[in-house]
């Protein structure tokens, strides 16, 4: 029974958690933790006594410290170990990996308990392709880097998976918009609780839906595969209007030729034509 346990927990309704799950924590010595508000708050819906049980902190900050702690602990081999994350599965953007790194590199016995992991949940709900996928973590807060990140993702041909906030949801979309041309979005929020939801739509309903409904709660982003090929169905004057409603003309002309591989000077009267219009 000694060793580390990796223990999902559940990420909003706790009828989620496995019976085995409640068995490593009822019976564990240690448990390693985000926050131990948190875990013991789970622990006593659980009903399980951790007053004789002893924690340990461990967040990005402090992982490098505490990895030798825990290798230490179960080089012992006395110690049952369960680490958790405040929802969810560990490791999955969280720390931790060193610490499997490390049970690997020492041959130390650890194992798995699965469970709830909010991204696989949301991709079941969008019905976005699920053949394929990549998750790329949490969003960068600052304008530069989210366009950057979504620049360096928009060709591959997958479906994408983030992590966001909702105070930033909106800003997210936006900027999705302008680059992740002509692609079903989703956003799963409030996963497993009484108001889950999960919107599949193009990128201008979205911004138009949350834009009314401001959302609230944990956010899943889920961008559609690019399509394989640019047909004559692509309503390129749709799409220019979309980028022009947040990028300059000439950067709006430049993204669709390039995305597009069209010709500069025609996409650049549609794009004066449409600024006439308008």
């Amino acid at each position: 029974m000694s060793g580390l346990y990796v223990v999902a927990t559940p990420i909003g309704n706790m009828g989620d958690i496995s019976e085995r799950a409640k068995d490593i924590l009822q019976k564990a010595d240690i448990i390693v933790c985000e926050d131990t508000r948190v875990t013991k708050k789970l622990l006593n819906l659980l009903g399980i006594n951790f007053s004789e049980k002893s924690f340990i902190v461990f967040h990005d900050h402090n992982e490098n410290e505490k990895v030798s702690q825990i290798i230490d602990l179960l080089s012992k081999n006395t110690y049952t170990i369960a680490q958790v994350s405040d929802a969810g599965s560990p490791l999955i953007s969280d720390p931790g990996y060193k610490l499997i790194r490390a049970c690997k590199g020492q041959n130390i016995k650890f194992s798995i308990i699965p469970g709830c992991c909010a991204l696989i949940c949301a991709l079941q709900m969008s019905g976005l392709p699920s053949n394929r996928f990549m998750f790329a973590g949490f969003i960068p807060n600052k304008e530069k880097a989210r366009l950057d990140l979504f620049n360096e993702l928009k060709n591959i041909d997958t479906t994408l998976i983030f992590y966001e906030t909702a105070p930033r949801l909106l800003k997210t979309l936006q900027a999705a918009a302008q680059v992740f041309t002509n692609r079903e979005f989703s956003v799963a929020r409030e996963i497993t609780k009484i108001y889950e939801e999960c919107k599949t739509d193009s990128p201008a309903n979205l911004i138009e839906y949350y834009t009314q409904n401001p959302p609230k709660g944990e956010i899943v982003f889920m961008v559609a595969p690019p399509s394989e090929t640019t047909d004559s169905s692509t309503d390129i004057t749709a799409i220019l209007k979309q980028k022009m409603k947040n990028l300059p003309l000439k950067t709006a002309v430049s993204q669709v030729v390039e995305e597009y591989k069209l010709n500069k000077n025609e996409v650049y009267r549609q794009a004066i034509k449409i600024k006439d219009e308008q």
